[in-house]
């Protein structure tokens, strides 16, 4: 199992209104929506898929947006931060450009010795921007120059009451801890897609999360395909861990396990990407549903909300 994942390959948040959710990520932060589509269990909301040019995995943030919807709390027993990785030397333009958008909540500090530019999201989501030197090419469509474009995530925190079974889990999965500071542990995979981090935050005696908008849904880790998928769920199962069954997400196969300290896991396939039903040029420009609900297209676009 430890060879198999690569490392963060995407993950699913909760937002209110779709139309602003969409705006921050592809005029705030530049970001492509690579595919627009629906929850495949709730046709009514939208899916949105936000990345680099094609949505390669570790790059991908998708969100459930459902408007109106009440704010989540935060806690343990959910993922807090999600930080993207931007190159060195670009925090002060970042600041710039995210007070310009009227972005909330904007500070830096250092974590692990690299500097970091935090802010808030639409629906109160907490975000970092991480310098660090990445080979990834970055989306440049969305007026964010290459040399300050983000490149795809960098980690993502898990908040915890205690950290211990976790920190097992990802060992188990490939990940080495790293270092500590403070109450937060990092740990990282060897050799991954770049999206390769992720630290535990213990907090003791925190409350419990209760999910809604700006909560994140489940966090996904990358297999090249459903061969390895296969063999990450065999080691799973004869670990104890609860398996769902392969899901065929379209662009994706999936599975599911909650891991010891609440949060939701997914592995996904690399295969067969976002341009299975879509040309390169024109990823996430139309609705595309998927065949079970096809039937359902003249009222699902009369209902959604227009996102532009």
């Amino acid at each position: 199992m430890q060879s198999q994942i690569q490392g963060i390959h995407h993950i699913t948040s909760l937002a209110s209104s779709p139309a602003a959710n969409n705006r921050f990520f592809t005029e705030a932060l530049g970001l492509r929506r690579v595919k627009t589509t629906v929850n495949f269990d709730a046709p009514e909301v939208y899916h949105l898929y936000y990345g680099d040019e094609i949505g390669t995995p570790g790059t991908v943030m998708t969100y459930f947006p459902r408007p109106r919807s009440a704010r989540g709390k935060p806690g343990v027993g959910e993922v807090g931060t999600v930080s993207f990785v931007i190159p060195v030397g670009t925090s002060e333009a970042w600041k710039i450009r995210l007070a310009e958008f009227r972005v909330g909540g904007i500070t830096t500090d250092t974590l692990f010795g690299e500097n970091r530019v935090l802010f808030g999201g639409p629906d109160g989501e907490s975000f970092a921007l991480v310098e660090r030197e990445d080979t990834r090419a970055p989306w440049t469509g969305g007026g964010v120059s290459e040399d300050m474009a983000i490149r795809g995530f960098h980690s993502a925190s898990m908040r915890l009451r205690d950290g211990g079974a976790s920190a097992e889990l990802l060992r188990f999965m490939g990940y080495e801890a790293v270092g500590s500071e403070g109450a937060t542990m990092r740990f990282a995979k060897s050799k991954g897609n770049n999206a390769n981090h992720l630290d535990i935050e213990t907090v003791a005696g925190g409350k419990r999360a209760k999910q809604g908008a700006g909560s994140v849904h489940h966090i996904a880790f990358s297999v090249a395909d459903a061969a390895a998928q296969r063999k990450v769920r065999k080691a799973l199962i004869e670990t104890g861990y609860q398996v769902t069954p392969q899901i065929d997400r379209d662009y994706f196969q999936a599975i599911y396990f909650r891991s010891p300290g609440g949060i939701l896991f997914e592995i996904a396939t690399d295969a067969p990407g976002f341009d299975a039903d879509e040309d390169r040029a024109s990823l996430g420009s139309a609705l595309k549903l998927p065949k079970q609900h096809e039937h359902l297209r003249a009222e699902l676009e009369a209902e959604l909300e227009p996102l532009d």
